[in-house]
């Protein structure tokens, strides 16, 4: 990967987002973390900057347009350009619709989807007129399958898969694509919460019959960020060890 493309991973500062940072960091990318908190921006890409590599970190709640805005022209004010947008921050607010509070509803709307059409948007300019980039967006396989008290969640994730294929179809002549990672159950954050009796289960239902990590996601987002992906576009490729076959 040319040192000179820049890539932009939101929730980069731990989990899967961290796992991508990391990833291009390798390859030789100049890289943007965001997250909401200014302290874990800060520390994050002190952290993975200690190698010499150019890594830089601005605090933005990518569910507010204005905010990703400004993400994006300080982005450019840094380094002229933008060839990568990973749009991986996401949360959960688990809970059975039953009893689902509309703010539960809408914070999960708002980090995981909505955030996905700001942080596009606002970078699709500086695209278009570069004539290239690849925009990933970060789903899940619950987003294809469906999870009993993840009503909120799933359909988030969902969305995303529409919009990736929607977003595909309307730049594609500009040489821009957008695709989809879907994870599985991936040992994160995240997922630490899950009751040791749950892991076990959901693990004996994955066929490769281990637990994801991240580095296995951030080797697909990589592939797609790069030149031998160039013909692929609108596509959703799952890493879950299985979990979900297509028929």
């Amino acid at each position: 990967m040319n040192r000179k493309l820049t890539a932009v991973v939101t929730g980069g500062t731990r989990g899967i987002g961290y796992g991508i940072a990391q990833r291009f960091i390798e390859l030789g990318a100049r890289v943007v973390i965001t997250s909401r908190h200014a302290d874990d921006c800060s520390r994050v890409a002190t952290e993975l900057s200690a190698s010499g590599r150019d890594v830089l970190g601005i605090a933005a709640d990518v569910s507010d347009p204005e905010a990703c805005k400004s993400l994006i022209s300080q982005v450019k004010d840094a380094y002229g350009r933008m060839d990568i947008l990973v749009n991986n921050a996401g949360i959960t607010r688990d809970n059975i619709v039953m009893f689902m509070q509309e703010d539960q509803w809408d914070a999960v709307m708002a980090v995981n989807l909505k955030s996905v059409y700001n942080m596009s948007k606002a970078i699709l300019r500086p695209m278009l007129k570069q004539r290239g980039g690849r925009i990933i967006n970060i789903t899940s396989v619950v987003g294809e399958m469906g999870n009993a008290g993840q009503a909120n969640y799933a359909a988030s994730k969902a969305g995303v898969i529409g919009f990736t294929k929607s977003l595909a179809r309307e730049i594609a002549s500009r040489g821009i694509t957008v695709n989809a990672v879907a994870p599985g159950y991936i040992a994160t954050e995240m997922t630490e919460t899950i009751q040791d009796s749950a892991k076990e289960k959901l693990q004996s239902q994955i066929p490769l019959g281990r637990i994801g990590s991240p580095a296995d996601v951030s080797g697909i987002v990589a592939f797609l960020a790069s030149e031998q992906a160039a013909y692929i576009t609108g596509q959703v490729f799952n890493v879950d060890g299985g979990l979900v076959m297509q028929g």
